[in-house]
């Protein structure tokens, strides 16, 4: 059993905070909030202070991915957990802490390089959340959304998320040739969870690199009505669609993706299905999508391409 809870917030640095700014508030309709960083982007889903933080910086790459447990005796195990794998931990200070708006925190990188945080008491934010859509964003006991995120160490980065931080196995996907082929291994894209939601992570078997350092970041909302009404506001302001509108095959998801500033992809969806742990078994699937999600006109990230129906 895992003590992780959910993906709590992502952290991020960019070349351009005012594009970034409007493709989330003016498009996908999230609520700006003031922040500490002088001309940071600090975007609001639910009573957290910021969920997704964007600062500015002379490159475009992840900062921190934060992971949410219940309380202080949790955190410890975690940290425990982690040394014991061999890895480096380290306290954050009470300013970064306030940065955050948590309690306390760890931070490590994972066998892929990718910066980790794990923290637990969020502070909150008891104004009303002001969505542009007047949508609800789908958080609470499923966390923010869910991250994909590319490694190079592969099977070092899946025995360490499973068997050091207890994701569970939520199925997989092969990637490149559908059939095998003598003497090249079978490459997989794994998904990963931690509460209900089909996947709170993914990791994708493609170059790590130093930049950006993520493949997608995913949020859901409530409403179809909401994911119709951004999609026609990119549009209509020159961003670029990754990937058409379409229902995924694992956790039912109708989204679409779109290309941030900096090589970022961000999903977009509602409709995902709830995992019961009582009766399921991981699967894998054969196609991304029932339907849409057509990505022939994107440039695919971190070499990874979903295979297609």
């Amino acid at each position: 059993m895992t003590d992780i809870r959910g993906l709590g917030y992502l952290r991020v640095q960019t070349q351009d905070v005012p594009r970034w700014r409007e493709l989330t508030v003016e498009c996908l309709g999230m609520a700006e909030a003031p922040g500490p960083v002088e001309g940071g982007l600090y975007l609001r889903q639910d009573e957290r202070q910021a969920r997704l933080v964007v600062l500015p910086g002379d490159a475009d790459h992840v900062l921190s991915v934060g992971w949410e447990v219940r309380d202080q005796f949790a955190l410890a195990r975690v940290g425990r957990a982690v040394e014991a794998a061999g890895l480096g931990v380290e306290e954050l200070t009470q300013e970064e802490c306030d940065d955050r708006g948590v309690e306390a925190a760890i931070r490590f990188d994972d066998p892929a390089g990718t910066p980790i945080e794990i923290f637990f008491g969020p502070v909150l934010d008891h104004d009303p959340v002001r969505t542009k859509w007047m949508q609800e964003f789908v958080t609470g006991d499923q966390g923010m959304g869910h991250v994909v995120l590319p490694t190079t160490a592969f099977d070092a980065s899946y025995a360490f998320y499973t068997e050091v931080l207890g994701f569970l196995p939520r199925g997989a996907v092969r990637v490149g040739p559908k059939k095998p082929v003598p003497g090249q291994p079978v490459r997989r894209v794994r998904f990963l969870g931690v509460n209900q939601r089909h996947h709170s992570l993914a990791l994708a078997p493609a170059p790590h690199g130093e930049e950006p350092g993520l493949v997608h970041l995913m949020m859901e909302v409530d409403t179809l009505d909401a994911v119709g009404r951004a999609l026609d506001e990119i549009g209509k302001r020159g961003f670029s669609v990754s990937s058409t509108l379409g229902r995924h095959t694992n956790d039912k998801m109708v989204s679409f993706y779109v290309r941030a500033p900096g090589g970022w992809d961000l999903e977009y969806g509602c409709e995902g299905t709830l995992v019961d742990e009582t009766y399921y078994t991981a699967e894998e699937i054969t196609a991304d999508s029932y339907w849409g999600h057509d990505w022939s006109g994107s440039e695919p990230l971190a070499a990874f391409v979903p295979p297609q129906r």
